[in-house]
C-alpha cells in the first residue's frame, strides 16, 4: 500500500472519529492499568463489569493489597484466566508500592517489568494514560493490517514496527484506537463488513463481501 493511500484511510477514520478512546472505563493510570491487564482473552465490556464493582471498593494497590487474594478473585472471576490475572495483580500491586510509591510509573521498562504486562499492555497504557505516540497492537488490528495490506507483518511485533515507520506523526497518538475499532466492529474476523466500510475503496482485501 502507498504512502498517499495510508493517508487517506488514516483522515477518514480521524474525520469519522476525531477524538476516539478505549473502551476501558478508567479515572487513573492504575485503574486502567489493572483493567488492561485483566482484558488479556477477554472483552472489554466484561472487564468494566467487573471493575464497576472492584473499583468503588479498591482502586489503588494498596487498597487491592488490603483487599487480598480471595477478595480480588470473587470480584473478578467472571473473568477467563481469572486464577492468574488475581495473581499478578497482586504482585502488580506490591511492587508499585514498594518500588514506585504507589503510582504506575510512566516508563516502559518499569512497566514491562510488572508480572502480567507485556509489551502491549505498557504501549496501552503508556497511550491512553499519559499520551505517548505508542502503538499497542492486538488480534484486531493484527488482522486489520494484514487484510487492508496497511502495515502487513507476520507478528504482532511486525505490524508495530511497520505502523510505527508508516504512520505519520499527527495520528501516532489515536491510530491504534482507530484500528481496533474498525477491527473490532467494521473489519471483523469472520465476515468483515465491507458494504458498511467507509475505507472500502481503498482497502486492498481481494476478498471482499457485502
Amino acid at each position: 500500500m502507498n504512502k498517499e493511500k495510508r493517508l487517506a484511510i488514516l483522515t477518514r477514520l480521524r474525520d469519522d472519529n476525531p477524538h476516539p478512546e478505549t473502551e476501558l472505563n478508567f479515572t487513573t493510570p492504575f485503574e486502567l492499568l489493572i483493567a488492561v491487564l485483566l482484558s488479556a482473552q477477554a472483552t472489554d465490556v466484561g472487564v468494566n463489569k467487573a471493575t464497576a464493582k472492584l473499583y468503588p471498593v479498591a482502586n489503588t494497590p494498596q487498597a487491592i493489597l488490603d483487599l487480598g487474594l480471595d477478595k480480588l478473585k470473587e470480584y473478578i472471576k467472571t473473568i477467563g484466566l481469572f486464577n492468574t490475572k488475581a495473581e499478578n495483580t497482586i504482585k502488580t500491586c506490591r511492587i508499585l508500592v514498594e518500588q514506585h510509591g504507589g503510582e504506575v510509573p510512566e516508563n516502559r521498562a518499569a512497566l514491562e517489568a510488572l508480572p502480567g504486562v507485556g509489551r502491549k499492555t505498557a504501549n496501552v497504557v503508556l497511550n491512553c494514560a499519559f499520551g505517548w505516540p505508542t502503538i499497542a497492537v492486538d488480534t484486531h488490528i493484527y488482522r486489520l493490517c494484514n487484510r487492508t495490506k496497511f502495515a502487513m507483518g507476520k507478528t504482532v511485533d511486525d505490524v508495530e514496527q511497520k505502523l510505527i515507520k508508516v504512520v505519520p506523526k499527527e495520528f501516532k497518538v489515536d491510530v491504534h484506537h482507530w484500528l481496533i475499532l474498525h477491527g473490532r466492529y467494521v473489519c471483523t474476523a469472520r465476515k468483515p463488513k465491507c458494504g458498511a466500510c467507509i475505507i472500502e475503496d481503498l482497502c486492498e482485501f481481494k476478498e471482499k463481501s457485502e
